[in-house]
């Protein structure tokens, strides 16, 4: 007995499954029916192939009506627009009748026509004219070498390799999902929770003073010596919102890296990719940063390691929700002030790095490993040689603003006043600032020539106007003293301090007409 067309069959399905990379999606009982699907295009047609012989036509057209209803149960269970569904039969001998006109054009499903069904029919003597057809439909050279004479074994044996090896990948790609049980990722999630609560009670989380007391990335400090800020900052976050957002985030993305690359993998992945984040904001945002954010986007970046190792597999899986999810951050990102976009992005780059040091559990690639080790070395050693070779990147404006009020709060009027007199080029702000901390030291000579500069360039400033007036009033000159606190009192009506000062000097004034 001839089985010639059981192995074509089974030839047909190992050409699908293991060269074009289609998955078994049904494979019905008698193990004469198979339909297999391409999850990462979906434009790819879904492929039926039925080892079966037709004496009629009219059979023919009865399975193609059946394929097309069936087609259609899986185009509303998957939800897509419209389905292409091959249809190949193999069979030994065609039917008795004329039989070419049921199958000259697809047939579309009669309830809303989206599903569209084309079918082929394979036969001893038509496979060379079947398979130049397969081949067009498929846009890939669908040929191989048929003998007259097939044994049971032989299609039995091409049976089993076909199954076992859709069974051996299903296995192997399961198992890239499966390499680790989510640990550290909820040690995160407490640590989190953890320093958020004591920020909260000691000094409060969106407190400035209290972040850079516990650690935020704080260029003016790191600059000075204080590494370790690229690595505390992933562990604060200022305010609820912050830490809601970068907690459910972590509870998504990470539980999902840390299966795939598991835990010892996952945790250099996470602490080196918000360290890189945090190195990246120090080269281009001067703000005080905190947050979780940049070693999150590394969870990105090493998905999409994954996505470049295992397109097929991240297409028809991850793919599609995480370069959605990645276009939303990076739209929010741009489209809203305050955001630590740089953080962000080296972040991301870092965790690409990072999982292509580590790559795959049990799956080492040396050279491939030491080309990304390399390039992460360079790459690391370049940013922290710009970020310390010239201080005007530790001493921009906003940052030494922010620094020297630190030191005002804490009393440090001297360092504050240092800081701020080396600064080139002082705007308003950092001239009032300076006088401040003259006026503390008693220096009000030099405080009043830093206060007429800050009103020659913003007059309309209270706070200059009063402290200007309270010099003049220490000099005796109640003129000025006047001029200067009655500006402030019409700048700031409802600040009482400035219209009790009016009405103080007023009463000197009177004091001195009288003794006069």
């Amino acid at each position: 007995m001839n089985y010639r067309e059981d192995y074509v069959f089974w030839r047909l399905a190992f050409y699908f499954i293991s060269e074009q990379g289609y998955r078994i999606v049904q494979l019905f009982d008698n193990q004469k029916e198979i339909w297999l699907e391409k999850l990462e295009n979906k434009k790819a047609p879904i492929i039926r192939l039925l080892r079966q012989d037709f004496d009629w036509s009219n059979s023919i057209q009865k399975d193609i009506e059946f394929c097309a209803a069936n087609g259609e149960r899986v185009r509303r269970q998957v939800r897509r627009g419209d389905l292409d569904l091959l249809n190949i039969y193999v069979s030994q001998f065609p039917p008795v009748d004329e039989f070419e006109y049921r199958l000259a054009k697809p047939f579309l499903y009669p309830d809303g026509k989206k599903t569209k069904v084309t079918s082929l029919l394979l036969t001893s003597d038509q496979y060379k004219e079947g398979f130049l057809l397969l081949s067009d439909w498929v846009s890939k050279d669908v040929s191989f070498p048929i003998d007259d004479q097939y044994s049971e074994e032989d299609a039995s044996i091409l049976k089993k390799t076909a199954l076992e090896f859709a069974i051996k990948q299903a296995k192997s790609e399961r198992a890239i999902f499966t390499s680790g049980k989510p640990f550290f990722t909820y040690v995160f999630m407490v640590i989190q929770l953890a320093v958020f609560l004591w920020l909260e009670t000691h000094g409060g989380s969106t407190n400035l003073t209290t972040l850079i007391k516990y650690g935020a990335k704080f260029n003016p400090y790191i600059y000075d010596g204080e590494w370790w800020r690229f690595l505390t900052p992933i562990f604060l976050h200022s305010g609820f919102t912050h830490l809601a957002m970068n907690t459910l985030s972590l509870y998504f993305l990470g539980t999902a890296v840390e299966r795939m690359y598991g835990n010892t993998r996952f945790l250099f992945l996470y602490l080196f990719s918000g360290i890189t984040g945090f190195i990246a904001s120090y080269l281009f945002i001067d703000n005080v940063s905190v947050g979780a954010s940049g070693a999150i986007a590394g969870c990105f970046g090493a998905l999409l390691y994954f996505g470049i190792i295992y397109p097929k597999l991240f297409a028809r899986t991850l793919g599609p929700f995480i370069i959605a999810i990645f276009a939303v951050n990076i739209l929010f990102g741009f489209s809203k002030s305050g955001i630590d976009n740089a953080g962000h992005i080296g972040g991301l780059i870092g965790g690409f790095l990072a999982a292509g040091i580590v790559h795959f559990p049990k799956k080492k690639i040396p050279l491939f490993q030491g080309f990304f080790l390399l390039i992460t070395v360079v790459v690391i050693l370049f940013s922290l040689f710009y970020g310390f070779k010239d201080s005007k990147i530790a001493k921009d404006e906003h940052s030494n603003i922010i620094l020297a009020q630190e030191y005002v709060k804490q009393e440090n009027y001297k360092k504050a006043y240092e800081l701020l007199k080396g600064i080139e080029n002082p705007s308003p702000q950092i001239y009032f600032l300076l006088s401040f901390t003259e006026i503390k030291q008693n220096m009000l000579p030099e405080a009043k020539n830093h206060l007429i500069k800050v009103l020659q360039l913003e007059p309309d400033l209270p706070e200059a106007n009063y402290n200007l007036a309270l010099i003049y009033l220490e000099e005796n000159d109640l003129n000025q003293g006047k001029k200067y606190a009655e500006i402030a009192a019409e700048l700031s009506p409802d600040k009482k301090e400035y219209t009790d000062l009016v009405q103080e000097i007023n009463r000197l004034i009177q004091s001195s007409d009288v003794g006069e």
